[in-house]
């Protein structure tokens, strides 16, 4: 549960209630005193709503804001447990929204009580801990992203603030996970909108997202300009460079940002017009096959003066990545990263069938492009990113056990931020100012209020990552393993990701292996691989 108001404010709100009971016994009182007792108490709370600056609801919605957090005291506290349905838009457990806004806030986010979670339920999750547990490292490791390649290697967090663009959120919502980010030492992927004067502002690390439309980097046509790109690309900030191929909210169908938010000021930073709807396209013009991927890559790597350039992709169709893994076999080019996007991504703005029903989640995507990379030895070379549903310690562990190297995180970023999921994120009402441009509701977000809260709940969930693999037995994250977590099969069986999962060894897809065990896994995995080609997409 979200924590109650200041006491200031239960003083004034109590006492205004109090006293409307007691006028609305008495019909006899003059107007003097109904003002006296209603309207200078509730006068009083109003202007320390619109005044404080920890609560956006509140800053924007003076006393009415109140009824939130009424209903928040009043319901049953083990409601919080409740896991909400995915159907609703809500995939995050009631719990966990609570652990990112008190870890936010600096609160204490311990339990009493135990678990009030099913242990022996069907798909439960956990990583089994050592009689010889050992204390987590003082400082967090990092993981280098570039290195041999790039003349400007990176060595990056292990949880990242994840691809948001200005326009679906905020200038303040940008300038808070900007300063978050700066605080915490951790990257800001700016999205596909483009680099904005809110990215640059605070000084923060970004990892600078390339989509479909170019936007920053765009000709009048839409197309790609490399000359636009170096002038910013070489920019300080700037520590890395991801081609966005896909996202997991809507594969296969180009960003989405609706009229009603495209500002003058977003207009021009895009390149496109006021109060139009910006869809970009479904795919890359600058790019048509594997190899020609590659190039622009080593271009764009190029044009920054060495930074890492990646990819970002949700796994659709696994031979056009076995096609790109063979064209950096072919031609010794390779990516410097692979962020892997689950389909359970989330969006302010995509269509209901792209979101529930096209492509690959995210443990199964972060298996293909994990065992591809080991069976083709490209492993070593490439980090991989994964991006999903992070928002606990234990998430991270999940994804490095899988196989990722780091993580970025969306969701959770933006609870921190304040989000309460109100769901307007398209109609650009967002109460609390995240997810809108309209200036009377940007204002409610306090942005050092909140980018102080990005960089406790960063701080405190790497923590919380390192804190489990300690006592898991195991000294460093690049020691965890498939074998260190269980998924719960059935009341009285548990099996490791390793003995769930096929993991291929290195070499394998070179050598005509496709796992240990005969799986419809392997099969897939043949197929793919004999339809894989580095000149062309499937589609081609």
């Amino acid at each position: 549960m979200l924590p109650a108001m200041p006491p200031i404010q239960v003083f004034w709100f109590g006492s205004a209630l109090v006293l409307a009971a007691i006028a609305g016994i008495s019909s006899q009182w003059p107007p003097f005193a109904w003002t006296l007792v209603v309207a200078v108490p509730l006068f009083a709370l109003g202007a320390w709503d619109a005044l404080q600056r920890r609560h956006a609801v509140l800053r924007n919605f003076p006393l009415i804001g109140h009824f939130r957090y009424l209903l928040e005291m009043v319901r049953p506290e083990i409601q919080q447990y409740f896991v909400e349905s995915d159907t609703d838009g809500r995939p995050f457990s009631r719990e966990i929204r609570s652990v990112v806004y008190q870890r936010s806030k600096a609160q204490l986010d311990s339990r009493p009580f135990g678990t009030l979670h099913d242990l022996y339920a069907n798909g439960t999750e956990a990583i089994l801990h050592s009689i010889r547990a050992k204390s987590p490292p003082e400082e967090e490791p990092r993981v280098t992203i570039g290195a041999g390649r790039c003349k400007q290697p990176y060595s990056a967090s292990l949880l990242n603030v994840s691809a948001m663009s200005f326009g679906s959120l905020s200038r303040n919502a940008i300038l808070a996970l900007n300063g978050g980010a700066k605080l915490g030492g951790f990257y800001h992927n700016t999205g596909e909108g483009g680099l904005s004067p809110w990215h640059l502002e605070p000084g923060g690390d970004l990892v600078w997202q390339i989509g479909t439309g170019y936007f920053g980097c765009r000709t009048k046509a839409g197309t790609f300009d490399p000359d636009a790109f170096a002038e910013r690309a070489r920019l300080p900030n700037v520590k890395m460079v991801e081609i966005k191929l896909s996202q997991g909210a809507k594969p296969g169908h180009g960003g989405i940002l609706p009229g009603r938010k495209v500002t003058e000021e977003i207009a021009a930073i895009r390149g496109v017009e006021v109060g139009q709807t910006v869809v970009s396209p479904p795919a890359h013009t600058a790019f048509a096959t594997p190899l020609e991927l590659l190039d622009l890559v080593a271009r764009l790597r190029e044009l920054s003066g060495g930074k890492p350039v990646g990819i970002k992709l949700c796994v659709g169709l696994v031979r056009e990545f076995m096609g790109l893994c063979k064209a950096m076999l072919d031609s010794g080019l390779r990516v410097d990263f692979v962020t892997v996007d689950g389909a359970e991504g989330g969006t302010g703005a995509a269509p209901m069938e792209f979101s529930n029903s096209v492509g690959l989640p995210l443990t199964e995507g972060l298996l293909v492009v994990h065992n591809v990379l080991v069976g083709t030895n490209l492993r070593d070379d490439i980090r991989v990113i994964a991006s999903g549903r992070i928002a606990t310690g234990f998430n991270i562990v999940q994804r490095l056990a899988i196989g990722a190297d780091l993580c970025n995180s969306a969701r959770a970023m933006m609870f921190a931020l304040g989000c309460i999921q109100a769901l307007r994120c398209n109609t650009n009402r967002c109460p609390v100012g995240v997810a809108t441009q309209e200036p009377a509701l940007v204002r409610g977000l306090d942005v050092a209020d909140k980018r102080e809260r990005v960089r406790r709940f960063q701080r405190h969930t790497v923590q919380a990552a390192l804190e489990l693999i300690a006592a898991a037995g195991l000294d460093h994250p690049s020691e965890l393993g498939p074998e260190h977590v269980f998924l719960r099969i059935d009341p009285q069986r548990i099996a490791s990701y390793a003995e769930i999962y096929d993991y291929l060894a290195p070499g394998d897809l070179l050598v005509g292996r496709f796992g240990e065990r005969e799986s419809d896994y392997d099969a897939l995995f043949r197929r793919e691989w004999e339809a894989a080609r580095a000149d062309a997409f499937a589609s081609a």
